[in-house]
């Protein structure tokens, strides 16, 4: 009898249509003792698409007391305004079709001027997003599935953890968490029954030992990395020499030092 070899399921990048939307927000929340939830609305968000569970999309902060208008895509390109563009940075869209809302969960932290404009943030206040241009579409039932992330990454995460628990493809997905402060675990504590082992303090040998340790199956499995730069970096290294497909291996800086 000859044996078929199973087809390997790979994530798949689409395209979105690249639109730019200034919208509303709706309400300013706290999620958690590190993130404050931003709920975005308004007519320019109809339409609006994000097909992977760590998507990128643009927000963009004009200086205070400035106005910003938002660039136009046109088939010869983008075309932007007159004036100085803001600052950008990009975050994990979180979006609710239901309610037709857009989330953003920022981290707080001192000197972010995300953060910064997050904590300030009101009804009625506009933010300008692009995006996302692009989506990677990882397939949900794996049989093995690892992620790994500190705080940049927990919005991505919980997305995606939520998103495996109402498929129901939660066996064997495991996450790893490196936070600053043990208080920063309750961003994802509504997340019941979900395996996720926190390292405090950023303790990346802690990681890297974690990941080196782990027994790879030979196929069906998703691998995702998160986080600083040079980190992530370190991190994917633990699996050098080791069979590990690159096309399942995701290893992404979300931020650098």
């Amino acid at each position: 009898m000859t044996t078929v070899p199973k087809e390997k399921k790979y994530p798949q990048r689409v395209r979105n249509e690249l639109r730019f939307r200034e919208l509303t927000v709706l309400r300013s929340e706290r999620v958690g003792s590190a993130f404050q939830r931003i709920v975005l609305g308004g007519d320019a968000l109809e339409g609006f698409c994000s097909r992977g569970f760590d998507d990128h999309t643009k927000l963009f902060f004009p200086e205070p007391g400035s106005h910003f208008t938002p660039p136009v895509v046109t088939d010869e390109g983008i075309v932007w305004g007159e004036g100085v563009r803001p600052a950008t940075r990009d975050y994990t869209p979180l979006y609710d079709a239901k309610r037709h809302e857009l989330a953003f969960d920022f981290f707080i932290h001192d000197g972010g001027i995300a953060s910064t404009w997050a904590m300030k943030a009101a009804a009625g206040d506009t933010l300008t997003i692009g995006g996302p241009r692009g989506s990677l579409v990882v397939p949900e039932d794996y049989a093995w599935q690892r992620y790994v992330c500190d705080e940049s990454g927990m919005p991505a995460l919980r997305r995606r953890l939520e998103e495996l628990a109402r498929s129901g493809c939660r066996a064997n997905v495991k996450a790893i968490v490196s936070v600053a402060d043990a208080a920063n675990k309750d961003y994802l504590s509504h997340l019941d029954g979900a395996d996720i082992v926190y390292v405090e303090e950023h303790d990346g040998q802690s990681v890297a030992a974690m990941l080196q340790a782990l027994d790879v199956p030979d196929d069906d499995y998703f691998i995702w990395i998160t986080g600083e730069g040079q980190v992530v970096k370190n991190l994917a290294a633990c699996f050098d020499g080791r069979n590990v497909d690159e096309r399942l291996l995701r290893a992404v800086a979300y931020w650098h030092a």
